[in-house]
């Protein structure tokens, strides 16, 4: 890692003018930060993604094999983050076998923080990208979800002071283990599944929970990585629902307070 680079928060301080009942004051607020970062594959770069610059190795990492770069984290050799007045650089060094996967299914991609179809080339490839879920849904999990969405606040310390950031957690017996803020959602969750297979967790073992509604993105991530469980605190689209039930992932949302919506099981 490039040692210039420096550490950041996630968010960053800005004199504001704050008008309230017909007055106006100065204040210092903290404005959650949004960074260009480029992936870049052997020398060649494949996408731009719009993201928080914080934990920027697991998010590469997740991103890899969430969609598909990487089959595990043994085709990654090397990775460095250099950054420039033009944003933040993340190169990586792969296996063979993987960039000749990557070559062969190249695709222009702009990630932004609402991200469409990141990259799907047709409404056929869009379908087959579904990788089915081998990991045992436990029952049990579901009377975890209320007790975890409950310690969501006291962890999201970006949310806190910015208002701008998703949270993507990993639960094992009602307790949050680990959480991920970004300004995207699909960043968010990347960085915890990066975060997952680097430290080698069990993924049987839990769920993952994330303050958005449940996408189809989320679901094809989740997915790819054998989570059996995603609860999201929002509603789900139709196609996540019916991506769930293709791959086997069991879906919940609506999760707030004592109370979810499950979708399939």
């Amino acid at each position: 890692m490039d040692d210039t680079l420096q550490s950041p928060l996630g968010y960053e301080p800005l004199i504001v003018q704050r008008y309230s009942h017909g007055s106006v004051q100065e204040q210092l607020d903290d404005v959650v930060q949004e960074t260009p970062v480029a992936l870049v594959y052997n020398g060649i770069s494949h996408a731009v993604m719009m993201v928080t610059p914080t934990d920027l190795d697991v998010f590469a990492k997740g991103f890899s094999l969430s969609e598909g770069i990487l089959q595990h984290l043994a085709e990654l050799y090397t990775l460095d983050i250099v950054e420039n007045e033009l944003g933040i650089q993340v190169g990586m060094t792969i296996s063979s076998r993987a960039f000749a996967a990557l070559k062969q299914h190249r695709r222009a991609m702009t990630g932004r923080t609402g991200c469409g179809l990141c990259g799907i080339e047709s409404l056929q490839q869009l379908h087959q990208d579904v990788t089915s879920v081998s990991t045992k849904f436990l029952s049990t999990w579901l009377n975890d979800i209320p007790q975890a969405v409950l310690q969501l606040n006291a962890k999201q310390k970006i949310t806190a002071l910015t208002g701008g950031a998703h949270a993507a957690a990993w639960v094992v017996n009602g307790e949050i283990c680990i959480l991920f803020e970004d300004v995207g959602r699909h960043n968010a969750l990347d960085k915890l599944l990066g975060y997952i297979a680097q430290q080698q967790l069990d993924v049987s073992n839990g769920f993952v929970l994330m303050t958005s509604r449940a996408s189809y993105e989320l679901v094809r991530k989740c997915a790819r990585l054998n989570i059996a469980l995603l609860a999201c605190i929002s509603a789900p689209t139709s196609l996540a629902i019916e991506m769930a039930k293709h791959s086997g992932l069991a879906l919940a949302a609506f999760c707030r307070g004592h109370g979810y919506v499950l979708y399939n099981d």
